[in-house]
């Protein structure tokens, strides 16, 4: 009877160790994928914030480069416009004075007093007009073109303004998004790193469990093999002393 416990439970024993042993198998694999996954997000998402931090950098120096160059061609700008303005100014009082000469007959007023004083050497009577309206059309055409010129340039200062905020606006929007990536991703890791901590906390700890198994299995096939493997044929053995016994004692009975 002992020994038939003993069977049942060297069976047990080994049977759920096989069976716990499987399942702890299984876990230490899963914590070991879990563990090479969060190894990989930790590298990809540590590439994408360099990636994003570069970006960054560079994003920064090009705002940089644009406001420069905008100053620079605002300063050329405004220097345009100032020389332009000027000699619209100075053209514009030579051309005041012209027309005051020849189109307002000042001219022909001048001539007549030279007549009235009659000079001792007379020279040729001076044509009021002569020569007077290619000089002024030439002035306005100078003046028209610098005016010309001037709003040129200030379509282009506009647009070149225009341009520059645009630039900067959405460099700035880029330069926000990046940042909250690289926040975003820099908790990703943490969280990451926490995990995988947890995972190999529990790996160590599967492994430790997986080798008190395979200890464990170790003392229970040192006990329980030779009962195991005679079991049979020490029950078919005692089975056959039993029968012996009985028989020897039905034959006594007969003698008696």
């Amino acid at each position: 009877a002992e020994e038939v416990k003993f069977k049942a439970y060297c069976e047990t024993e080994l049977n759920t160790n096989e069976k716990t042993t499987y399942e702890k198998t299984e876990h230490k694999k899963d914590l070991e994928a879990e563990i090479s996954r969060l190894e990989s997000l930790i590298a990809k998402l540590s590439d994408e914030i360099a990636e994003a931090k570069k970006q960054l950098a560079e994003t920064q120096v090009e705002i940089k480069k644009a406001s420069q160059s905008r100053e620079a061609e605002n300063s050329e700008f405004q220097t345009t416009v100032a020389d332009q303005r000027a000699t619209q100014g100075i053209l514009n009082k030579a051309l005041a004075k012209l027309k005051d000469f020849y189109v307002k007959n000042i001219g022909s007023k001048v001539a007549l007093a030279q007549a009235a004083q009659e000079p001792p050497v007379k020279f040729n009577a001076y044509k009021t007009n002569e020569g007077a309206s290619p000089v002024i059309g030439l002035i306005e055409q100078i003046v028209g073109d610098s005016k010309k010129l001037e709003a040129e340039a200030t379509a282009g200062e506009f647009k070149a303004q225009a341009d520059y905020e645009k630039f900067v606006q959405d460099s700035n929007s880029l330069i926000k998004d990046l940042g909250e990536q690289v926040t975003s991703k820099t908790k990703a890791i943490a969280a990451a790193n926490g995990d995988k901590a947890q995972a190999s906390s529990d790996l160590e700890s599967t492994e430790g469990e997986l080798e008190s198994l395979s200890a464990y299995e170790a003392d229970l096939h040192a006990q329980c093999d030779f009962v195991l493997k005679n079991f049979d044929i020490r029950q078919k053995a005692r089975l056959q002393e039993m029968e012996a016994i009985q028989q020897a004692k039905a034959i006594l009975s007969g003698m008696q």
